[in-house]
């Protein structure tokens, strides 16, 4: 590593992409899916940035492409500050710095193992075991909140909690000692009353730890309770981005406003989403322009034909949008800036439908 490496992000992607490519039809004939596509994004030591969207919007693609499970069509990965050269060379040093914690902890461990043995077995391939490894096992269990260790070393998958069964998921990812750790839908298969506790144990490896964290996930609410910053994706974009509870309080997106519509929220009682129209788009022929556009409640024709450039809504939040342009900067031409100032106090979403329904200039 440079001498700059303990000043740059744990891990970025820039411009990341995949298209997966198959074939259908008598004629064989080629398609291509457009999972993600020109994803940059920046994992700082000791936060935690969530992406948040819906089933197919990208996410868990994105997270294995970090790991490099699934190679990119295109774009780069910086580690450390530097450049992760994207063949098999290095894969199992890379490994040891970027862990990915899977959705589903039952699916994820050998049911014919002991836990003893799936914390063993990344200790001894990565050598991060310490003099006796029996003590390093039982450090792992610590750190997750499975106490007293002897309660749980010896035991099967199936003899645990979900919940229980995520930390030791965590636990194994810890092993290698990363500075990175990837979380796709970490709480989502765990009962109700368990996530807290799981999402607590995030947020204590970010605090105690440093270390940079992705949590993928498709509850909005959950995200502003732990993360320190929000993207949200959509069909393989990310459109917006800001901190946590500015995106939240101020969305600048129509998407975003609509998760948020969608979350319970005890103070407004029944969650009463806003109208929309349709399915999200398939992405082996994404719709042009705006990729929320058949969906969205505020469309204007620029939205149908030209993809939104990237906005400045305050400082850190931009969202990829025409209604958060003046009327007379929305031209086609402005999408291909990389991003345009707007003025705050501007209509907020819900006072836009007179602004939707007038004609481009």
């Amino acid at each position: 590593m440079t001498d700059n490496a303990s000043l740059a992000p744990a891990l970025e992607a820039r411009g990341l992409t995949k298209h997966f490519t198959f074939r259908h039809g008598l004629l064989s004939r080629r398609g291509r899916v457009h999972a993600v596509d020109d994803v940059s994004l920046v994992l700082a030591a000791g936060t935690v940035t969530a992406i948040v969207g819906e089933s197919g919007s990208g996410k868990s693609v994105l997270a294995r492409m970090l790991a490099r499970i699934v190679m990119p069509s295109a774009g780069e990965l910086y580690l450390m500050g530097e450049k992760v050269v994207l063949g098999q060379k290095g894969r199992r040093q890379y490994a040891s710095e970027v862990q990915l914690v899977l959705q589903d902890p039952f699916a994820s461990m050998n049911p014919v193992h002991r836990v003893r043995h799936s914390l063993v077995r990344p200790l001894r391939i990565h050598h991060t075991a310490g003099p006796d490894l029996e003590e390093s096992v039982k450090d792992l269990l610590r750190r997750v909140a499975l106490s007293p260790p002897e309660r749980f070393i010896d035991k099967y998958p199936h003899e645990l909690s979900g919940g229980q069964l995520q930390r030791v998921s965590f636990a194994r990812a810890l092993a290698v000692h990363p500075h990175v750790l990837l979380a796709d839908e970490p709480v989502s298969m765990l009962d109700v009353s368990i996530r807290l506790g799981v999402l607590n144990l995030i947020g204590d490896l970010r605090d105690k730890e440093r270390l940079a964290i992705l949590y993928i996930t498709h509850d909005i609410a959950s995200a502003r309770y732990l993360a320190d910053s929000i993207c949200v994706m959509y069909a393989g974009e990310i459109i917006e981005r800001a901190a946590a509870s500015t995106l939240t309080d101020s969305p600048a997106h129509p998407y975003t406003e609509l998760l948020l519509s969608a979350a319970p929220d005890p103070a407004r009682g029944q969650p009463t989403p806003l109208p929309t129209r349709g399915a999200p788009p398939r992405l082996v022929a994404p719709p042009p322009g705006c990729r929320f556009h058949p969906r969205c409640p505020y469309v204007m024709e620029i939205c149908k034909t030209t993809p939104p450039p990237p906005v400045t809504v305050d400082a850190g939040h931009e969202a990829s949008c025409w209604l958060r342009l003046p009327a007379g900067e929305r031209r086609p031409e402005a999408s291909s800036q990389a991003s345009l100032p707007m003025v705050r106090g501007g209509p907020g979403l819900h006072a836009r439908k007179e602004v939707a329904s007038r004609n481009e200039p």
